[in-house]
């Protein structure tokens, strides 16, 4: 989870596949509750079929009842990282990092709308644009193109 500040506080939600190196969805709020979470995963499964587990850090917004009710019904196991541990979890810190100092702080960000707007855009250049050396220095949807 990034957290960005500008006119208010703004928190990006960053679900990335681990497989294929890509950021499956942002979701940009001032705050983000397990509700909110819950609803935006079950968009994302609609989307890109059910995952067999999702790994994340110990966020209110995973350990509330919400999400607990979310893990039965939808069959999705949440695999949790250990507290202070975030070397357990270290694409997803470098992807939040990277994010926040390449293309967050270098904003100043208006109304939400303004913000989901350039924060959309930045997962397109990330998925379509952006070379990652884990996938032979391509984007994540042209190596998914050449390994289909």
């Amino acid at each position: 989870m990034s957290q960005i500040r500008g006119s208010g506080q703004l928190r990006v939600l960053n679900v990335h596949d681990d497989r294929a190196k890509d950021v499956v969805g942002q979701l940009a709020a001032h705050s983000i509750s397990g509700h909110q979470v819950a609803r935006f995963l079950t968009q994302l499964i609609e989307e890109r079929g059910v995952p067999k587990h999702i790994f994340c850090y110990n966020g209110r917004e995973f350990t509330r009842k919400a999400m607990c009710f979310w893990t039965q019904d939808s069959g999705v196991k949440l695999s949790f990282i250990q507290p202070g541990k975030p070397t357990q979890n270290a694409f997803e810190e470098r992807l939040n990092g990277r994010f926040r100092a390449e293309r967050l702080n270098l904003r100043w960000f208006g109304p939400l709308g303004e913000a989901q707007s350039i924060i959309g855009e930045c997962r397109y250049q990330y998925n379509h644009v952006r070379p990652h050396s884990g996938l032979r220095y391509l984007p994540p949807a042209v190596y998914a193109q050449q390994a289909a």
